[in-house]
């Protein structure tokens, strides 16, 4: 059987289109027929919103898992019917709270890998949407995760701030998760008539030549428009180029998730 592949899915920046990808790019492996499983690990909730769901009103959360043991991850997941393959942990404000919270629990490092080893098998995908910062919460994706996807908007300054991130998951690959590495950058807000955003692609395409995927995320209205709506991209316009640009990414994600597994067998 093959194995539960754990997906982090971080920067630092804010508003590099890390929410949009989680999102989409987890609606379209569970369209293409993979069970898929999103954690919402941001307090600003904004995939739980995107998802339809209200955090305030959304009772266990994340946060409960990872703070009290005595709580189910069964009572936690969300699934909706009208969503085939496609479930959700959401999150809600009480997040901000755990990154002081969780300093003073045991194995502080490992609270959402326990959650996760307790699913094993149940998913062949968990994508977990990180906050905006490098703290525990952070940590703990990374701690659980077999690789990261690192979204890059095309804009100045794309790769700044980014040796930190790399350096956060060296430190966690010596110290706590020998497993995890980066397993991808994917390029967001891609405008193909700015000279800029072809001098992004040719400097990400140079720095991580085995890493960026192929496909481009545009810069789409359509996109932007359907967390407002709760709505994926593939609920909201199937065809616009956000939807089929991230339908095009799951399939890289698939095969090259595949191609590792293969390596490693």
């Amino acid at each position: 059987m093959p194995e539960t592949r754990v997906f982090a899915i971080a920067n630092q920046k804010g508003g590099v289109g890390k929410t949009t990808t989680t999102i989409n790019l987890a609606a379209c492996l569970a369209s293409a027929g993979r069970k898929t499983l999103v954690i919402d690990l941001d307090p600003q909730s904004n995939t739980t919103t995107g998802f339809g769901v209200d955090p305030h009103r959304v009772g266990l959360s994340i946060y409960e898992l990872l703070v009290n043991d005595s709580v189910k991850v069964a009572d936690v997941i969300k699934a909706d019917p009208m969503r085939p393959n496609l479930s959700l942990l959401p999150a809600k404000v009480d997040l901000y709270a755990a990154d002081i919270e969780l300093v003073y629990l045991d194995q502080r490092e490992y609270r959402l890998k326990r959650i996760l080893d307790s699913l094993r098998g149940e998913y062949d995908f968990v994508m977990i949407d990180c906050p905006p910062s490098l703290g525990l919460l952070t940590v703990n994706a990374l701690t659980a995760a077999n690789g990261v996807i690192l979204p890059l908007q095309c804009e100045y300054f794309a790769l700044e701030g980014m040796q930190q991130l790399l350096n956060t998951i060296r430190l966690v690959r010596d110290r706590l998760n020998p497993n995890v590495s980066l397993f991808g950058v994917v390029l967001t807000m891609y405008d193909p008539r700015t000279r800029l955003a072809a001098e992004v692609v040719d400097e990400i395409t140079q720095h991580f030549p085995k890493e960026k995927f192929q496909t481009l995320i545009p810069r789409n209205v359509r996109l932007s428009e359907a967390p407002s709506f709760g709505l994926t991209i593939l609920e909201h316009d199937a065809r616009s180029p956000g939807a089929l640009a991230y339908k095009t990414l799951a399939e890289e994600v698939i095969a090259r998730a595949a191609a590792m597994e293969d390596s490693h067998a």
